[in-house]
């Protein structure tokens, strides 16, 4: 019977045998060291690791038999093991192998002895090898399972696992800017700046105990690997050479940032680290600099290798090596139903009262305004084209992060020159072998809420974008390299839908979401031209065909009129084939039913658009609106009036009302629908993040 077996006591729990069997399983660190006959070897030992010792490689010719003597606190193993175990010389057999473990550390180097005595036919001595040991205790250690603390040697911290049940570090991309003045994000700088700075990296902790220094010639070494220095640094405190100086000078220069030094990161794949000694602590900040994308998993590995001299002229050789793995948190987009935090608008010559009425609604709802002046935007109204918001997220901290579409229009330098700052993060993508469309722009950027979809779930949403239809060979794409950096996030799994039908191309042209009390808590609006002439139609059934459309603008028409145009008729029939192909892409993709899903009346019209015929919103699109909790901004249809009031507009209360939501219509005819866009066009929203963390996703 196995000893273990033997010690457990009859009245252990089976939870207690489980976890004896699972720790059973874990496989010591071994290594092997060299004897060497009549010259003592100095060997330095890691606690809770095992010296392996060929007993034949070195013995002289004519050994026949061995004995082995050593330190009260050292503990050696023989293999394979004499059938006398109280002779004095064991024999020496050609797989004869000597373990050596110690389970305390060394009060001062070389303080512990092991020595082989080799015997002849006779017994009679031919030799002796001496070990000199020093053992140290040593751990690399980061918050492998994520509570904000760096625990000690947790078996996970070289791993990762998905999950609530997993484990693994966790990183964030250090892209806001402590700067105040010279704004540039703090991982393009060379050095850390602020302490603040220290906040958007990550705890990683070297513990030792040991004697006061190491055997001369050995040295800690911390490494990463050529990919990870594109990815990672590592800084720590600076510190005196063997070890910190405990003066008052020393605790003043810690308060200075610029005593942080770079470990390793870009140009340094290695560094010798102090060896402190006694019973110390040494904490580094590492830093991510880019997020995860097509040819990165977000996966980093850091190295910590104690390291013995050899001989003359030869490199020194790890002897032991603890290793830590971080991943880098994805960039997360935040869909409608979380809480609005800031509205963001642009201010034009043209569009005061939209403005005002924004304001408006934002006073209503209690979040902030920041407008975006004519000197910034030049002129460029269009927000949400230019950017998308998201944030990062780990154990001890998360901030929101600016994603800068490529279609760089006049607001391309708001983001960087405006939004970057303190705990506010940016990232971009940069396109270089790819021409840039307006299917670039970041209103064909959106994100569902949290669904459920045949089992599967996505507790923060999917991402969804708009491409060209399938057999399409000359329709429009989002880049691939902005479609490549979406996908690569993966906790929230992109939807392409076909949006290419449409001459701006933008899924918010068809499609928005709100909240609602029931069901998955939201609701999908859809555009629908059916919905449309069903409210026409019934106008004109009640007597109001001569009700116009437009009232007081040159574009008015009677109702009738309207229905009369059947080119119009069939331009809303293929606009209606777009809409129903991607609503059945969603229901599938989101796991939803048609209770889910909401059709307001709204009317296309298709014109040719550079050799293509694609379609325009006829009146101002009503799905384009802005979501602002129970709040909704909705452009103005300008719809026939019916007993005083727009026909349209009654339609859409009644469709959001029993949801709880309450509608705001917005006059955006000039300063934005005739100029391709509407209300969500035109805004933008940063949102509270989201109360699941990430890396508790089932992946």
């Amino acid at each position: 019977m196995d000893l273990r077996q033997k010690q457990i006591r009859p009245t252990s729990s089976p939870r207690k045998k489980r976890k004896r069997a699972e720790s059973d399983k874990v496989t010591m660190y071994q290594r092997n060291c060299r004897l060497d006959i009549g010259e003592a070897t100095q060997v330095v030992y890691v606690v809770g690791t095992e010296l392996k010792a060929n007993l034949v490689r070195c013995a002289p010719p004519e050994s026949k038999f061995c004995s082995i003597r050593c330190s009260s606190n050292v503990h050696y193993k023989l293999t394979p093991a004499a059938k006398d175990r109280n002779v004095a010389a064991h024999p020496l057999t050609p797989n004869s192998v000597l373990s050596i473990t110690m389970d305390t550390v060394s009060e001062v180097s070389n303080d512990r002895k092991l020595s082989v005595r080799y015997y002849g036919e006779t017994k009679n001595t031919i030799g002796n090898a001496v070990l000199h040991l020093t053992a140290v205790e040593m751990s690399l250690d980061v918050d492998a399972d994520r509570d904000g603390t760096v625990e000690k040697n947790n078996p996970n911290k070289a791993s990762w696992k998905w999950g609530p049940n997993g484990h693994g570090a966790i990183l964030l991309v250090n892209c806001d800017s402590e700067s105040e003045y010279y704004k540039t994000m703090d991982s393009e700088k060379d050095e850390i700046s602020k302490v603040s700075d220290l906040q958007d990296m990550s705890k990683m902790v070297l513990r030792i105990n040991g004697p006061p220094e190491l055997p001369e010639g050995y040295k800690l070494i911390m490494n990463i690997s050529k990919t990870a220095s594109e990815s990672v640094r590592v800084f720590s405190p600076r510190s005196d050479k063997g070890g910190q100086s405990k003066t008052w000078k020393h605790k003043l220069l810690k308060l200075f940032l610029k005593d942080h030094v770079m470990v390793v990161g870009k140009d340094c794949l290695a560094d010798e680290v102090p060896y402190l000694g006694g019973k110390s602590e040494l904490q580094f900040f590492v830093e991510g600099l880019r997020f995860p994308d097509k040819d990165f998993d977000g996966l980093i590995t850091i190295n910590l290798s104690l390291t013995e001299p050899s001989a003359k002229g030869c490199p020194e050789t790890p002897i032991f090596t603890d290793t830590v793995l971080f991943h880098v948190s994805p960039w997360i987009m935040t869909p409608n139903t979380l809480k609005p935090i800031e509205v963001f608008v642009c201010s034009t010559n043209d569009n005061y009262a939209f403005l005002k009425s924004i304001r408006n609604m934002v006073e209503i709802c209690g979040c902030k305004l920041k407008v975006c002046h004519e000197y910034m935007n030049r002129g460029d109204r269009w927000m949400q084209d230019e950017i998308e918001f998201g944030y990062i997220d780990s154990p001890h901290h998360s901030f929101p992060v600016v994603l800068d579409s490529p279609r760089d229009g006049e607001l391309q330098d708001f983001p960087y020159d405006v939004l970057l700052g303190p705990d506010f993060g940016y990232v971009t993508r940069q396109v270089v072998d790819e021409n840039v469309s307006s299917l670039d722009s970041f209103g064909n950027l959106e994100v569902s809420p949290p669904v459920t979809v045949n089992g599967k779930s996505y507790p923060l949403g999917r991402i969804i974008i708009g491409v060209a239809f399938p057999t399409s060979t000359q329709g429009r794409n989002m880049t691939k390299v902005v479609q490549d950096f979406l996908w690569a996030q993966k906790v929230q799994t992109p939807i392409a839908l076909y949006s290419d039908w449409l001459v701006v191309g933008h899924v918010d042209e068809f499609m928005t979401f709100v909240p609602a009390p029931d069901r998955k808590k939201f609701r999908l609006l859809l555009a629908s031209p059916d919905a449309g002439y069903k409210v026409f139609k019934r106008l004109q059934n009640d007597g109001d065909g001569k009700a116009k459309m437009f009232p007081g603008l040159e574009e008015a028409i009677s109702v009738d009129d309207l229905l009369n145009d059947k080119q119009l008729q069939v331009e809303n029939i293929y606009v209606q084939n777009c809409i129903d192909w991607n609503r059945d892409v969603l229901k599938k993709e989101l796991g939803l039913d048609e209770e889910d899903i909401i059709d307001l009346p709204i009317l296309f019209k298709v014109k040719e658009d550079d050799g293509q015929h694609r379609a325009v919103a006829y009146y101002p699109d009503m799905v384009n609106m802005l979501v602002l909790g129970n709040q909704l901004g909705v452009p103005k249809p300008f719809g026939p009036q019916v007993k005083g009031r727009c026909a349209l507009e009654t339609e859409m209360c009644s469709l959001m009302e029993p949801l709880g939501l309450q509608c705001t219509f917005i006059d955006d005819f000039a300063p934005y629908h005739k100029l391709l866009g509407e209300v969500h066009c035109g805004s933008n929203v940063l949102r509270e993040s989201s109360t699941f963390r990430w890396w508790n996703l089932e992946l």
